[in-house]
């Protein structure tokens, strides 16, 4: 059995390959005891007196609060260092920003866009890192996601989880390689140009196999198939930071892959659950939703606003799960308990 009061103690959470079935499961289940744990009003500052890094190249909503929160209810203090705070990769290597941060912080959250910076980063810190989103994965947000997926259906195994839109994304690897050790019937559905790289395809075939638990994986272009008695509807943002001059190329080809009502239907389940990892374009109250608005007719992107705004929507029980579960990652790698 798995004890996340010591067998995560000093290790960095990069990657969600790295980690076992049963090592995410009990995160999972910790962040569980946490979330019940700050409802109560039960003070568990499992990380008093110590201080974190808070590393941001890409601009973050849910992910700088999570951590904040997380970390000021664990009795640590969480320090912010944008990418105009810091010379990271600028006048100073990862490696050598990471031998100072390491020897005045006790942890080190880096959310930015190459997946070897965070790798350097754990490599030369010698303290933990975590992940908060890099090209190739995101694996904070997984546990939040399996976390508001078990919380609605008690369970993980057997559950049918679609993604449609992008599926070369860091969102879409994610989900594909978490699924898969979890024991859930993963389907991406994006068209053919916007399908996994092979070989994230291959290595959640290959975890699949040896942790899955008999669960099946799907690739596919074919929305009514991706979408049949599944579950769980998911999608992200049909163009990424820094992808802002493809919204045209992206809109035509993912407009197909649109989560609405007709989508959520031909589920054929009432009890089918939507999650968005946020910010959702759902309608025009954003710059970027008027900017679609005025140049392409759409008052929706990924996902219409009335699956958004529907009771099956339970995106913001997911935005939350965020800080319950960043929180049970940084207790378990480096809290005194």
């Amino acid at each position: 059995m798995v004890d996340v009061r010591t067998d995560f103690k000093g290790r960095s959470f990069i990657a969600e390959k790295d980690f076992t079935r049963s090592e995410l499961e009990a995160l999972i289940d910790f962040s569980a005891e946490l979330k019940a744990q700050k409802r109560a009003g039960t003070a568990h500052r499992y990380c008093a007196g110590q201080n974190i890094a808070l590393l941001f190249e890409k601009a973050s909503t849910r992910t700088r609060c999570a951590f904040v929160v997380a970390a000021v209810d664990l009795g640590a203090h969480p320090e912010f260092l944008g990418m105009n705070d810091v010379q990271l990769g600028k006048k100073e290597s990862v490696e050598d920003t990471a031998k100072v941060l390491g020897r005045m912080f006790d942890g080190i959250q880096f959310r930015g866009y190459a997946q070897s910076d965070v790798e350097e980063l754990a490599q030369y810190a010698g303290v933990p890192v975590w992940n908060g989103l890099t090209d190739q994965w995101h694996p904070t947000q997984m546990l939040a996601d399996f976390l508001t997926v078990k919380e609605h259906f008690g369970t993980l195994q057997g559950i049918t989880f679609t993604y449609c839109g992008d599926g070369r994304n860091n969102m879409a690897n994610s989900l594909l390689v978490t699924g898969a050790k979890l024991g859930v019937n993963m389907r991406i559905c994006a068209p053919e140009s916007l399908q996994p790289e092979p070989w994230v395809i291959e290595l959640a075939q290959d975890i699949s196999a040896r942790e899955g638990g008999g669960n099946q994986l799907m690739i596919t272009a074919d929305v009514d198939k991706a979408v049949a008695d599944a579950d769980v509807l998911y999608t992200d943002v049909w163009v990424s930071m820094g992808e802002e001059d493809q919204f045209a190329q992206r809109t035509c080809l993912l407009l197909p892959y649109q989560v609405n009502a007709d989508m959520m239907a031909r589920t054929g389940k009432d009890s089918t659950i939507f999650l968005h990892c946020l910010p959702a374009f759902h309608d025009t109250k954003t710059e970027y939703g008027r900017h679609i608005y005025k140049e392409f007719g759409l008052e929706a992107m990924e996902v219409s606003d009335e699956v958004f705004r529907s009771p099956q929507s339970l995106v913001f029980d997911q935005a939350e799960n965020r800080m319950h579960t960043i929180k049970a990652v940084i207790a378990a790698t480096m809290g005194s308990f």
